[in-house]
């Protein structure tokens, strides 16, 4: 269903994760200490080699495609966002596990990305639909999603336990 590729628009190259991206994604999650914003999931500096390695775990086994986000006028790796979630036989999948330099946020980065992967699971893998789930608690986020046109369809209450402990709310839209 899907297979690594490069997704490239005008201003943004989406790579497919590999380990030739650890300094660049590393630059990318120090920039705004990312790993501290307790809303999401994003690795500690000594932890971006296993997400990588998780990253391609999940790809082997057909849950997850993880991307590199990359500025094209710079080359600069700016942060990561993947497919998870995929449901071959249901013919959806969820965009998310996205995190983004703090240099970039509130940027094309995040727009132009979200199309690419919208434009390739709608028209190339034929999807039915694209899911975006976010913390409750995460106004950024949320915020973002609903600027790409996503709908919001409800709350998923303890969806799932943070890594704090926290029991986390997740916003669903698609």
């Amino acid at each position: 269903m899907f297979k690594k590729r490069i997704l490239e628009g005008p201003r943004v190259r989406l790579e497919p994760l590999a380990k030739e991206h650890h300094a660049g994604l590393s630059d990318a999650i120090a920039d705004g200490k990312l790993w501290e914003i307790k809303l999401t999931l994003v690795p500690e500096l000594e932890g971006v080699s296993q997400f990588i390695d998780n990253a391609e775990e999940a790809y082997q086994q057909g849950r997850e495609l993880a991307f590199a986000t990359i500025d094209k006028a710079s080359g600069q790796i700016v942060g990561s966002t993947r497919f998870r979630e995929i449901k071959a036989g249901f013919n959806r999948v969820e965009i998310g596990f996205t995190f983004i330099s703090a240099s970039w946020q509130r940027t094309y980065i995040n727009t132009e990305a979200k199309h690419l992967m919208l434009k390739h699971a709608f028209e190339d893998i034929k999807v039915n639909r694209v899911e975006f789930l976010t913390d409750v608690l995460n106004d950024k986020s949320r915020n973002a999603i609903v600027r790409i046109g996503a709908t919001f369809e409800g709350i998923l209450r303890a969806h799932m336990q943070m890594l704090d402990g926290r029991i986390r709310d997740s916003a669903v839209f698609s």
